[in-house]
């Protein structure tokens, strides 16, 4: 199963969107990656939202790419606060 998730960092106020097969070994990726990235500047990360998508690789990147394009920090909060139907909010 891949996931849609969102993190947050609260050092930095902002949040990062992605998808994997598995949540937690990617938050664990993202606060512990020893390489310069983007995530390893506005450490430490916390999993806000995550939410199955499907068994296909190709519809959670679509639906991230979907979030990533509507650069909207409201949208973020808003399935972060309706985590149990947030996929359904991108319908």
């Amino acid at each position: 199963m891949f996931y849609v998730y969102i993190l947050y960092s609260e050092s930095a106020g902002i949040y990062y969107i992605g998808y994997t097969d598995d949540p937690e070994r990617r938050l664990f990726e993202h606060n512990n990656n020893p390489d310069n990235t983007f995530t390893s500047k506005y450490r430490p990360w916390e999993i806000f939202f995550k939410h199955p998508i499907s068994e296909r690789r190709s519809e959670a990147s679509r639906i991230e790419r979907y979030l990533k394009k509507r650069k909207s920090k409201e949208l973020l909060i808003r399935l972060i606060e309706n985590q149990s139907d947030g996929y359904d909010q991108l319908k």
